[in-house]
């Protein structure tokens, strides 16, 4: 069974978990491959739902295309549930995201949630989280302080730059990667991050970060995780 297969079961599988929720709700949804698999097989059910809320630009094209209404964070209170994938999670429920650059907006609305439902495939189960890169969105003024403040937790920083167009593969990317915010991110490689909960803290209290791709305070209460055999359902 190949990653596309392992993501669409998933997806589906989230489809199911959703539905147990009372109709005429408001659903949060992420964004990345995996929550596009979600989406696709929740659109036929969309008018259970009263309306979504999105974490970036992509979900809410991918959204609106489906026919599913998209509101304005600032016009809804709480979310029954937030959907969303992880590029780590550990036992805990405790992710690292961002390798698609929506982690601020993804942390947004996993706040607003009475629940986080995680979605993945079983190779993003780890014991410790680290060997993803951390992603941390920050203003482009501060690059430079806070690289040499994220070089003091021992690992690697590099900025992200954006993925070339098709008429220029053969170049080296040169332009910053830049977020639905207006932001950059720094990637920080080679870390082993024994209290996810303390280094989210400290990182945010950076100054000119915007966010960090932990999500230890807003961490996974389920995870419904897929391998060959099938979907796991987990509380955390």
């Amino acid at each position: 069974m190949n990653q596309d297969q392992l993501k669409q079961m998933v997806g589906e599988a989230a489809r199911d978990e959703v539905l147990k929720l009372a109709a005429g709700q408001i659903l949060g949804v992420g964004t990345g491959s995996t929550a596009n698999c979600f989406i696709d097989a929740l659109a036929p059910y969309k008018d259970h739902f009263a309306g979504t809320v999105s974490s970036s630009n992509a979900t809410t094209e991918r959204l609106l295309k489906h026919g599913f209404q998209v509101l304005d964070p600032n016009d809804v209170t709480e979310l029954p549930a937030y959907v969303d994938g992880a590029d780590e999670i550990d036992p805990a429920g405790h992710m690292i995201k961002g390798g698609g650059g929506a982690l601020t907006r993804e942390k947004i609305i996993a706040s607003m949630a009475r629940q986080f439902i995680c979605i993945c495939d079983s190779s993003k189960q780890v014991p410790v989280l680290g060997n993803f890169a951390l992603p941390v969105e920050i203003i482009p003024l501060a690059k430079g302080v806070v690289s040499r403040e994220l070089e003091k937790f021992g690992g690697k920083v590099t900025l992200r730059l954006a993925k070339n167009t098709r008429a220029d593969l053969n170049q080296t990317p040169s332009e910053p990667f830049v977020t639905d915010n207006g932001g950059w991110i720094l990637d920080v490689a080679g870390l082993k991050i024994a209290d996810p909960i303390q280094m989210e803290a400290q990182i945010n209290q950076i100054a000119g970060v915007i966010t960090v791709g932990l999500f230890a305070k807003e961490k996974a209460n389920i995870l419904l995780v897929s391998n060959s055999s099938g979907v796991e359902r987990l509380l955390l």
